[in-house]
């Protein structure tokens, strides 16, 4: 059995390596891909060293970051990773302000899954609720890593309180084992990744979202497999970046700043 591209052709590198693989038997027809793996531990290996760069850019680039587009005044809510608190948002949070939004964090705490947000999520619902009566607008949700899972089921349960949403190197199109950290997931979370009702929640962030949505990521990514932090029915916007300190990295925050400005250009 042959593994193709959607042209026909056959692809190189590991099953990692490709989110459009098919596989075709000797008949022509296609059958199932196989899911995606976690990512490669030569990008694991350098998460740290990679993360420290990026700080370093962010401390280079900073001054040129204050002048990127002006926003225009909507609420955005940052919802943080796994085990990390709007305190890992901050420098995001204060960007997006100076540029003009009215920028916060999510005020939930440490994100520890259903333990933070509610068994159904309703913690997080009603947050959104809040601040979106507060401005008077739909929020425009950006969440990294799991908290751009949230942001998606934010989005499916309550579309009209969510304007748009954008995901930072967020795992929410492959399944919990196409990461490094399915197992500390489990344990922080205490949510069983192979259980219905886990199986179930990941399907419908999976899904489209009834709103406008874009996925940042990174193929070189050492904690999830990139390929596993977009679609097709979202735009994509690749990066270089590791996984630790995404948020902070230049080309992240520029990137944010011109999808938010497109919206507002509307």
């Amino acid at each position: 059995m042959q593994q193709l591209d959607r042209r026909g052709a056959a692809p190189r590198g590991r099953a990692h390596g490709r989110l459009d693989a098919v596989f075709r038997d000797g008949d022509g027809v296609a059958a199932v891909r196989p899911p995606l793996g976690p990512p490669p531990l030569r990008h694991t290996f350098v998460e740290w060293p990679r993360a420290a760069w990026g700080v370093a850019q962010l401390a280079i680039e900073w001054r040129a970051l204050v002048t990127g587009p002006a926003g225009d005044g909507r609420p955005v809510m940052v919802l943080p990773g796994l085990f990390n608190s709007d305190r890992s948002n901050l420098v995001m949070v204060r960007h997006l302000t100076a540029l003009g939004y009215r920028a916060s964090g999510w005020g939930l705490g440490r994100n520890l899954g259903r333990r933070t947000i509610g068994a159904e999520g309703e913690r997080l619902f009603a947050r959104v609720d809040e601040r979106a009566a507060e401005a008077g607008a739909p929020v425009t949700l950006i969440g990294v890593s799991l908290g751009g899972i949230m942001a998606r089921l934010a989005a499916h349960r309550m579309p009209g309180r969510v304007r748009e949403v954008i995901t930072v190197s967020s795992p929410y199109a492959g399944p919990a084992r196409a990461t490094r950290v399915w197992r500390a997931y489990q344990r922080i979370t205490g949510d069983r990744v192979d259980a219905a009702e886990t199986l179930a929640l990941a399907a419908l962030v999976r899904s489209p979202l009834p709103v406008p949505a874009t996925a940042i990521w990174s193929r070189s990514d050492g904690l999830v497999n990139g390929l596993a932090c977009r679609s097709d029915d979202c735009r994509a916007i690749e990066i270089r970046s590791s996984h630790l300190g995404v948020q902070l990295r230049p080309d992240v925050l520029r990137a944010i700043a011109g999808i938010l400005a497109e919206g507002a250009a509307q």
